[in-house]
């Protein structure tokens, strides 16, 4: 028997909220472009590998196991290419677009042409501010945030640190995860700024999650203020890029960094102890609960979802599928390869070979 969303999803929200909302056609066998019901677009591989590496895979694996035929491009951080793919995926018959969007305007015109043809429209993983999808996959982004903060604050706690300076690495400011996962981090740690116990420290966005412009933009911050103690990166992109800094100062180890994905870098870096803690998405599980969405619209059938996200711009709640995260610290490294995200072959190179034997992996 197959399981549904929140089989498949593993979240923590008790009731399932039926909706009436459904995609014209019926679906089609195999995989490709041509013919497929189901498009989706994924944004870039350049601020994320899990892009390439994880959610084209396991939504290809989902679909094929379905015998559902999709057509899955990315824009590659390009505008113009992510209206042009959905161009023509609409007119070449898709009656459901699955995308994550580059920014929020492009996301907007991308779903109003959709609308005008018929075609439903699935937020994954980045709400289309002002957009209005149909339905939102992803993880609770606000938690994943709460995380973050968490992870400092355990790591400053267990280094003993009097009254640190904290530092925001932050997503990209078009991005509205990014405004999420900062709602998250910042409910943790302004209490400990306005009780003294933490000193607030510099506070940047990193324009379009730019690995190259936080190494940029961390090393000014340290430079204006060299006694930071912290750092809240919004994921293990961002989270390298200041440790490379730090290493230059022999800061690495000694500051607390954040992050999020759970990449092999990142899990690398935990390992070593360069990266205080990683936030676990387990992108299988959000992408396998976006395909059975999908495929249930292809087919006229209602949509689930087991909550609602509000959109700010438009100030609508949008029907979503909302999945749990999981922090990991060095001695949960293991967890992730043992759900089969990254493998033990990967992450276990040179001298983390031994770190991965001493933390049980």
């Amino acid at each position: 028997m197959r399981k549904g969303i929140l089989g498949v999803a593993a979240v923590s929200v008790a009731a399932l909220t039926s909706l009436t909302l459904t995609a014209c056609g019926d679906d089609s066998t195999g995989s490709g472009g041509g013919g497929a019901k189901i498009g989706v677009i994924l944004p870039d591989s350049k601020t994320s590998a899990r892009w390439e590496t994880a959610d084209r895979k396991y939504l290809q694996q989902a679909f094929d196991a379905a015998g559902v035929k999709a057509d899955i491009q990315n824009a590659q951080g390009d505008k113009n290419a992510f209206q042009t793919i959905a161009d023509q995926m609409m007119t070449n018959g898709a009656s459901v677009l699955l995308m994550t969007n580059l920014d929020s305007g492009t996301g907007k015109a991308v779903i109003q042409k959709a609308k005008a043809q018929g075609v439903t429209v699935i937020d994954y993983d980045r709400l289309t501010l002002g957009g209005g999808a149909q339905f939102y996959v992803s993880f609770d982004n606000v938690k994943v945030g709460s995380l973050l903060g968490e992870g400092v604050a355990k790591c400053l706690t267990d280094k003993n640190a009097a009254n640190p300076v904290v530092a925001y690495l932050n997503g990209g400011p078009t991005d509205n995860n990014a405004t999420l996962l900062k709602t998250g981090y910042d409910a943790v740690l302004k209490p400990k700024f306005d009780a003294g116990q933490y000193a607030k420290g510099p506070d940047q966005a990193v324009p379009e999650w730019d690995n190259t412009q936080a190494g940029t933009i961390f090393e000014q911050m340290l430079t204006s203020q060299p006694n930071i103690g912290g750092v809240v990166a919004a994921n293990d992109g961002l989270a390298n890029a200041a440790i490379a800094v730090l290493k230059k100062q022999k800061l690495n180890g000694q500051v607390p960094v954040s992050g999020q994905d759970a990449t092999v870098q990142g899990l690398q870096n935990v390992l070593k102890g360069d990266q205080c803690m990683t936030v676990y998405k387990a992108i299988k599980k959000e992408a396998e609960a976006a395909a059975e969405l999908a495929i249930a619209l292809t087919k006229g059938q209602p949509g689930q979802a087991n909550g609602k996200v509000q959109d700010p711009e438009a100030k609508t709640d949008v029907p979503s599928v909302l999945l749990e995260p999981k922090p990991i610290y060095a001695q949960q490294v293991k967890d992730v390869v043992a759900d089969g995200y990254v493998t033990k072959a990967e992450l276990c190179t040179g001298e983390i070979a031994k770190l991965c034997a001493d933390n049980g992996i």
